[in-house]
């Protein structure tokens, strides 16, 4: 497999879920300003979106959209338990959080990272992103992943996208479980060894 993947971006989620999932893959750096990979050909070749991350599976097949990756991951390694079976309630649990974390995180940053939108207008959107980040800190309570007692791979995505929040002004320094949660994420192996391989770790 390949992973195509830009520093920090969304795509870590996918990342750190391979390496809990011990799942050999071979990751792609693609620069996301230039739309070009390492041997300086055109990314728009491989993902007409132009965004990452893609998963290149073996076969030649590729996947986009980072919540559906990460369940094709999973699913290739039941035995890690990063994602309940199909069919459970707890499936689709961990589905509608990753619904969540897509629609009403996510996408809320977008705004933020665009130099074209006004301070004020950015200032709704952060209001935003603390509200909803409270909220999935209310769910954390008596927990250590968003599941109870199991990581899955809604909580490397929820990792991913609360990592953004002070590179845009978003305070969630308060939320004592959401940041116990995010402490506890990073302690873990599989993601230690992906915040490396992306030159992410201060």
């Amino acid at each position: 497999m390949k992973l195509y993947y830009s520093p920090g971006a969304c795509s870590l989620s996918p990342h750190i879920v391979l390496r809990e999932a011990g799942i050999a893959f071979e990751p792609v750096l693609a620069n996301l300003r230039t739309h070009q990979l390492a041997d300086g050909s055109d990314y728009y070749g491989i993902s007409p979106k132009g965004y990452v991350p893609l998963l290149e599976l073996d076969n030649g097949d590729r996947l986009s959209e980072g919540p559906v990756i990460v369940q094709y991951i999973a699913d290739q390694a039941p035995a890690k338990k990063l994602l309940p079976p199909a069919g459970t309630m707890a499936r689709y649990r961990v589905q509608e959080w990753l619904n969540f974390i897509s629609t009403e995180l996510h996408k809320t940053y977008s705004p933020l990272f665009n130099p074209a939108i006004a301070e004020d207008a950015k200032a709704v959107f952060r209001k935003k992103l603390v509200d909803r980040f409270t909220w999935v800190d209310s769910q954390l309570a008596g927990k250590n992943y968003l599941m109870g007692e199991d990581f899955s791979v809604a909580d490397a995505y929820l990792f991913t996208v609360l990592r953004w929040a002070p590179a845009v002004a978003v305070d969630t320094a308060g939320l004592v479980n959401l940041n116990a949660f995010s402490a506890r994420v990073h302690a873990r192996p599989a993601v230690q060894e992906a915040l490396k391989a992306e030159g992410q770790l201060k």
